[in-house]
């Protein structure tokens, strides 16, 4: 039946900073995935390699000081370049599987140079292709500091099955704009990748789902005291200041109307299931449509600019 889809919630924590081992591992959560026969899988914000916990321990705001230096060298060391064919294996799994994919990565963007490193939620398709990839438009506070802001290039929706799904990195979800973008592309399945804690997905999850009469899936991913690999640079001055519990999950699906069909789930790690029904998002537009019935583009309008942006434009 093309309107119930069955969704996997990636609730897991990276090998932190470790590309080739976090890879390893989102390839396991794949094939466990499969064995559920899930259909569309989602992993966490900057899943792949990590989050940038050291920020808020290591004095990060400090100008020019070596130890945040470093450890930001070792992430964009350790961040992914598309174009070098980093996520082909990712890739490959989707295409055996049949299974669609979200996947939250640190990109070390070619088109930008290759040295500044962008949060991008990546959409594989099931048949392994890469359709999308967002550039969160606005880093969060401190993510400021090693993250680079993106465009809307990847404001983008992609059918599957009867469902048009749509994702947004964390803070960005709570941007009205972006939402109402995805929103007039059609979309009836949002997803919301966080870097972890409920604190994150317990009230947005449910107002984006009553807001646009839509499923949302939030995935957050976990992180421990204990997660941080010993070969991190300056490892104990993060150690120093960091609680036992970085992120505690949260992972949830709301229905169309607001309610839980997965309530947050916390310190739990491996992907949790869920089928989906479609005819559920017809049931709630029934009353209100955003983009639709209940709008009056005749006053209000949106216009977006998904031109991939570039510091310099070649003539050959």
């Amino acid at each position: 039946m093309n309107n119930i889809l069955k969704v996997g919630l990636a609730q897991i924590s990276p090998v932190w900073l470790d590309k080739e081992a976090t890879i390893k591992k989102i390839e396991a959560t794949i094939v466990a995935a499969a064995e559920q026969n899930t259909e569309l899988l989602v992993f966490g914000e900057a899943l792949l390699p990590g989050y940038p916990f050291w920020l808020a321990h290591t004095n990060g705001a400090s100008w020019d000081l070596k130890v945040n230096k470093e450890i930001h060298a070792h992430y964009v060391r350790n961040s992914i370049q598309i174009e070098a064919g980093e996520l082909n294996s990712i890739c490959a799994l989707a295409k055996t599987y049949k299974m669609a994919i979200y996947l939250g990565i640190m990109e070390r963007a070619k088109d930008r140079g290759g040295h500044s490193i962008y949060c991008s939620l990546v959409y594989i398709n099931e048949k392994g292709e890469i359709k999308s990839v967002h550039r969160k438009l606005q880093p969060t506070y401190d993510e400021r500091l090693t993250w680079a802001p993106g465009d809307g290039n990847g404001l983008q929706v992609h059918p599957l099955k009867e469902f048009t799904v749509g994702g947004l990195n964390c803070w960005e979800n709570w941007m009205p704009l972006p939402r109402a973008a995805l929103y007039g592309l059609g979309e009836n399945l949002h997803i919301a990748v966080w870097p972890g804690s409920e604190h994150n997905t317990k009230d947005i999850t449910r107002f984006i789902a009553r807001e646009s009469r839509s499923f949302v899936i939030s995935v957050s991913s976990l992180m421990k005291k204990e997660d941080f690999p010993s070969n991190t640079p300056h490892l104990n001055k993060i150690l120093e200041n960091a609680p036992d519990v970085l992120a505690n999950g949260g992972s949830c699906i709301a229905g169309p109307d607001g309610e839980w069909v997965v309530a947050p789930i916390l310190h739990k790690e491996g992907v949790i299931c869920q089928k989906i029904d479609f005819n559920r998002v017809y049931e709630e537009r029934q009353n209100f449509d955003s983009v639709g019935h209940y709008s009056r583009p005749d006053v209000t309008n949106l216009q977006v600019n998904r031109e991939r942006q570039s510091t310099v434009r070649f003539k050959d």
